[in-house]
């Protein structure tokens, strides 16, 4: 390999690694942010909580990196600067929406940024449709639907189960209980978002000839991604936490524990048929779910229209980033 592209190799290894970590601190909310809201864990232990499961969740297997790596466009056609404008795209999205404290969704700004970019460098014909259709959009729209309604669902048969029990010992036990509702949260947080890091960078491998199509994701792949995104996870997400724990619905415990055994539940799931879901999108799903068990009023829906705002205009706009990313880098001659 030449210099220059051995540079440019290390260089998006680096951009990639630093996109897991900003996915760590954006999206600690989702782990954690009802478990401090309910004061079942101080953020100072749920923060360690959240950055150990989430780095043990990492190695729970690799059917998302695979997806992200070959199943949504041509690899033949993907080079270092594809790869490289893709993780700017997501990056900046990451950055704007941390600093307004919106939830938006990382693995989204990543796929929009991929897409962006391979449009403008080889066209749609590199898409695999498929893929995108049934790996990305539909599990994208479905995910947090099935998050609310199986968080609904539970909350509303643990109100009728504990109907006659006391209220404080009911919360005492709830409280306990959900702070191993927040290490499952952290763990499928963990096999499925840093899954997309360990995909990008097989993917930047392979562009760089150094790893065969098709290859399994190196063991040091899987380590630096997990690494990186407990690091991300240990600065921890306050503005979006605050949000999540706060601003969408009232949350008591037994909400709490609802809402996060059913998100990781769902998590997890699409982890196995590597789906890219959003961590994001099913967690507030869920959120909003418990919430609504108290009637409408029982959601800040203004709150979750922006929210949902949002979500609609990730992958656009990571997309849109990434493509003049690739632009500026195709003509400096690094493309």
């Amino acid at each position: 390999m030449a210099d220059s592209a051995f540079l440019a190799l290390v260089a998006v290894i680096a951009l990639a690694l630093a996109f897991d970590f900003t996915n760590g601190f954006h999206d600690t909310a989702n782990a954690v942010a009802t478990s401090v809201a309910t004061r079942a864990l101080d953020p100072r232990a749920a923060i360690i909580m959240a950055t150990a499961f989430n780095f043990i969740g990492a190695f729970a297997g690799t059917a998302v990196a695979k997806t992200i790596g070959s199943g949504l466009v041509d690899d033949s056609t993907t080079t270092t600067g594809v790869v490289a404008a893709a993780l700017v795209g997501a990056i900046v999205w990451n950055l704007i929406t941390w600093n307004y404290g919106l939830p938006s969704s990382s693995s989204h700004a990543l796929i929009g940024g991929l897409l962006g970019a391979t449009l403008v460098a080889s066209g749609v014909g590199s898409f695999k449709l498929d893929g995108i259709v049934n790996k990305v959009l539909l599990p994208m729209f479905a995910s947090p639907v099935i998050g609310y309604f199986l968080a609904l669902a539970l909350v509303v048969a643990l109100f009728w189960i504990f109907a006659r029990a006391p209220r404080r010992p009911m919360t005492t036990v709830f409280r306990r209980l959900q702070i191993l509702s927040a290490g499952f949260m952290a763990f499928s947080h963990g096999s499925n978002d840093a899954q997309k890091t360990m995909g990008i960078l097989t993917l930047a491998l392979i562009a760089a000839g150094t790893l065969a199509p098709g290859s399994d994701v190196p063991v040091w792949v899987i380590v630096a991604a997990a690494t990186a995104i407990s690091l991300g996870t240990a600065v921890g997400g306050w503005r979006i936490m605050h949000t999540m724990g706060h601003r969408v619905a009232k949350l008591e415990p037994v909400h709490g524990f609802a809402a996060q055994t059913t998100a990781g539940s769902v998590i997890l799931v699409a982890a196995h048929f590597g789906m890219p879901v959003s961590t994001t999108h099913v967690i507030t799903g869920a959120i909003m779910g418990v919430g609504s068990a108290h009637g409408v009023r029982g959601v800040r829906w203004g709150v979750a229209r922006s929210i949902l705002l949002g979500w609609l205009i990730t992958i656009p706009f990571a997309g849109a980033v990434a493509a003049a990313a690739w632009f500026a880098l195709h003509f400096i001659g690094l493309g």
